[in-house]
């Protein structure tokens, strides 16, 4: 099985513009984000995919391995998918631009749901960890994820699911985390599909998995990610390199 990791990187962000390219400990975000997906060691190569000719020459100038997109993407999945289209590949994980910090425990498990899915019910993978505070489970911006008994995901949204109509019913609150691992077909599937209305409305590009049928096996983590949003969080990361 070959296992590949793409980082979707897009130089304008609506938060945050220019943030891969912030200096972080000497290096950009992006180049810590590509170094630490490689120190990983868990896939047979690593590629940056971009629309910036300042992100490109970045990860090349470093000995990196990157790729111009051809077109614009309304999303991550459309820039990776663009980029193996033809690759001989099995199993893409999409690995955030704007999170150098990677944790290699979780994309392993990642990695495991594909390893041991000989039936291939599998189409994607993704990761989710428990969320108590009530601010944190209203905030718009915490994508919530329920699952069936087997850990496939139902639903994704910026609302609050399950609504609390009984909040002695001992349900858990989960969210989601960006990461993904892709079979090759399923990603390619997203690419060909359009958009349908569930995703329009939340704004979710997952969601367009689910309504045409593809399963998502969640992966419940310990470790939740350290994003780079905004310059608040820079200066964090910043905190955690000195």
């Amino acid at each position: 099985m070959k296992i590949i990791a793409v980082i979707p990187a897009r130089y304008a962000s609506t938060r945050f513009p220019a943030k891969l390219m912030q200096d972080l400990g000497g290096k950009t975000v992006i180049l810590r984000t590509y170094e630490a997906a490689m120190s990983t060691n868990l896939f047979d190569d690593v590629f940056v995919v971009t629309d910036s000719n300042l992100i490109f020459n970045e990860i090349i100038s470093n000995g990196g391995k990157a790729i111009m997109s051809i077109k614009e993407h309304e999303s991550g999945s459309d820039r990776i998918a663009e980029a193996v289209e033809n690759m001989d590949v099995d199993v893409v994980i999409n690995v955030q631009g704007d999170e150098p910090f990677i944790n290699k425990k979780p994309l392993e498990e990642l990695i495991e749901v594909f390893k041991n899915d000989t039936e291939k019910k599998v189409d994607l993978g993704s990761l989710m960890f428990q969320i108590t505070d009530k601010e944190e489970i209203n905030n718009p911006n915490n994508v919530k994820v329920i699952t069936d008994q087997q850990g496939f995901a139902l639903y994704f949204s910026r609302s609050v699911i399950p609504f609390p109509r009984d909040e002695n019913a001992g349900v858990r609150y989960m969210k989601h985390i960006g990461i993904y691992a892709f079979r090759k077909e399923a990603l390619m599937d997203f690419f060909r599909l359009p958009m349908l209305s569930l995703e329009a409305s939340e704004k979710l590009e997952q969601l367009r998995y689910l309504e045409y049928g593809k399963r998502i096996k969640m992966v419940e983590t310990s470790h939740g990610s350290i994003g780079i949003d905004t310059f608040e969080d820079l200066e964090k990361a910043r905190k955690l390199l000195s």
